[in-house]
């Protein structure tokens, strides 16, 4: 198994440190995290498709474990975000790359193929919706407010902080377990360094954050709307969307009808898997990674 190095470097103006493991001839994979989590959770992604043959970069997302802390809501708006991922490829002197996310990171890689369509060579999504889609489900069912209620709580100033951060960060964890279909998915030693860096000074406001900005955002582009500034969400590189249909956040609706903005879509879905689809079936996640970039790099290539 391939191991990895630990490394920093400087993207959009913000020091993110991150995991590095294959050849740097090889064509770039950068993984893209969630939310409570750091780029521990693709340990199993990484050396995978390393030995597979890229070369693979997993940061820390800015705010997040040992990566650079920027002070304020905006610093955290999804143009940042992007900004960020955008420079990580030209920091690797990558024209283009393969961009993975899940979660948070999901939605910037979203986000990224949307902005930036000739810096991807394709995209994959791990429970994460298009911001088409979501807004649908938004607007069309009451059941997917209800799932996403916990995103207005951290609307709130300090206390989502003072929740999670209780006790060494004992909240973190739970939230992890209680939302779980397989919690043992989870160890001790994982729960510890998920903890543990929620727990740097700063950690905790700075992804929370990430809720807080995209809730102001989207307020602006709701009014937008109404005034008719309608930006396009149109995908025009080639996507695969991985899906636990247990999600406790997210219905498995949010998979449908997405050929309305992603024409080169492959959707999987996998019954009895939670939002923590990578950490529940990390084989087979790494397998469809693997198999799913390797086949568009021949295609691409």
């Amino acid at each position: 198994m391939t191991d990895w190095t630990h490394g920093e470097v400087v993207a959009n103006g913000v020091r993110l440190h991150h995991v590095e493991a294959g050849d740097p001839d090889d064509p770039l994979v950068v993984l893209l995290h969630g939310f409570p989590e750091f780029w521990y959770s693709w340990r199993e992604q990484v050396p995978a498709l390393a030995d597979a043959g890229f070369h693979v970069v997993a940061p820390d997302m800015r705010g997040y474990n040992r990566s650079e802390k920027p002070h304020g809501v905006d610093a955290y708006r999804l143009e940042e975000l992007v900004g960020d991922v955008v420079g990580l490829l030209d920091r690797f002197d990558a024209e283009r790359a393969h961009v993975v996310g899940h979660d948070w990171g999901g939605i910037v890689a979203w986000e990224t193929a949307i902005r930036h369509p000739d810096r991807l060579a394709d995209l994959a999504v791990l429970n994460a919706p298009h911001p088409g889609a979501y807004r649908r489900e938004l607007l069309q069912h009451p059941e997917q407010w209800r799932r996403s209620s916990y995103a207005m709580a951290f609307q709130l100033p300090r206390l989502p902080e003072f929740v999670l951060g209780a006790r060494n960060c004992a909240g973190v964890a739970k939230l992890l377990v209680d939302s779980a279909m397989t919690p043992s998915s989870f160890d001790e030693r994982d729960l510890r360094r998920y903890r543990e860096a929620a727990c740097r000074p700063g950690a905790l406001t700075s992804a929370i954050n990430y809720y807080r900005a995209q809730f102001r955002s989207g307020l602006r582009r709701e009014l937008g709307a109404v005034l008719g500034d309608r930006r396009s969400l149109d995908v025009d590189v080639p996507t695969l969307l991985v899906w636990g249909e247990a999600d406790v956040a997210l219905d498995v609706a949010l998979t449908e009808g997405l050929d309305r903005w992603v024409d080169d879509l492959r959707v999987e879905r996998l019954p009895d898997v939670s939002h923590w689809v990578h950490h529940e079936r990390p084989e087979q996640v790494s397998e469809l990674l693997v198999e799913y970039l390797s086949r568009r790099g021949r295609e691409t290539g």
